[in-house]
């Protein structure tokens, strides 16, 4: 499988309120023939993360069609795990509902932040999300107790609902995390069994963060592809293999 790259299609240039700056974590949805929605996390003057989207042809993706001018979701209730910021992380179209997967950000008083995972549900075809809940879908246990458990990818094969996220081991300092990328099983999309299994792992002892799994089914393989850093350093593409979904092999 051969990639051609295309370069940057959005420029985020204070636009809107809640996209001066920053276009990170693009999720995307096919709407119908060759238009897809883009949704990402702008960030308005005050540095908060709110989702909205762009949409394009995928024939030309570098032509905006257009942008959200509000947030489709925005930031929690002073106290709640997404007060400081919502970013989204995966997509599920099941059931004539849009199952919508975010990080809520909180700010941390030792470590730089604390990410969870939430969801809204969209039962307008996208026209609006609302929360499922005002609390997180994906949070701490004493197995994993650290902040960092975000939903990066999920399919459903014959009624199971499997999913890849990150979760953190523990953090090296207040500013890096080391996390990497483990998988849960749900029969609902909302309610999850996590037993702590590793699907990518740390290569060597200078990652410090394997993360962003997206995961699809081409035959008998799941090919995975990846984001791994070293140290605190920026981000790298790293693609696995799996015969089972599991354990993937870089």
């Amino acid at each position: 499988m051969n990639w051609e790259k295309k370069g940057q299609i959005f420029l985020p240039n204070n636009q809107f309120d809640w996209v001066k700056t920053h276009g990170m974590l693009p999720v995307t949805d096919h709407v119908k023939d060759d238009i897809f929605r883009v949704y990402f996390s702008g960030r308005d003057a005050a540095n908060i993360s709110r989702t909205g989207f762009i949409e394009i042809d995928i024939k030309d993706p570098s032509k905006i069609l257009h942008l959200s001018e509000s947030p489709i979701l925005d930031i929690g209730k002073l106290g709640s795990f997404d007060d400081n910021g919502v970013s989204p992380t995966w997509m599920v179209n099941h059931e004539g509902k849009k199952y919508f997967y975010f990080m809520g950000w909180n700010k941390g008083s030792k470590v730089r932040a604390a990410e969870v995972s939430g969801l809204a549900i969209s039962t307008d075809k996208g026209k609006t999300f609302e929360r499922y809940s005002k609390a997180p879908i994906i949070d701490r246990t004493d197995s994993e107790p650290y902040t960092i458990l975000v939903i990066s990818c999920i399919i459903i094969e014959n009624g199971i609902w499997r999913m890849w996220y990150d979760s953190a081991d523990y953090w090296i300092s207040e500013e890096l995390p080391r996390y990497n990328i483990k998988y849960a099983e749900s029969t609902d999309g909302i309610h999850w069994k996590r037993e702590g299994v590793v699907s990518v792992t740390y290569k060597n002892d200078k990652e410090t963060r394997v993360s962003r799994a997206s995961v699809i089914k081409d035959g008998n393989i799941y090919r995975m592809w990846f984001c791994y850093a070293i140290e605190s350093g920026g981000y790298n593409m790293g693609y696995a293999e799996s015969a089972d979904g599991y354990k993937f092999n870089r």
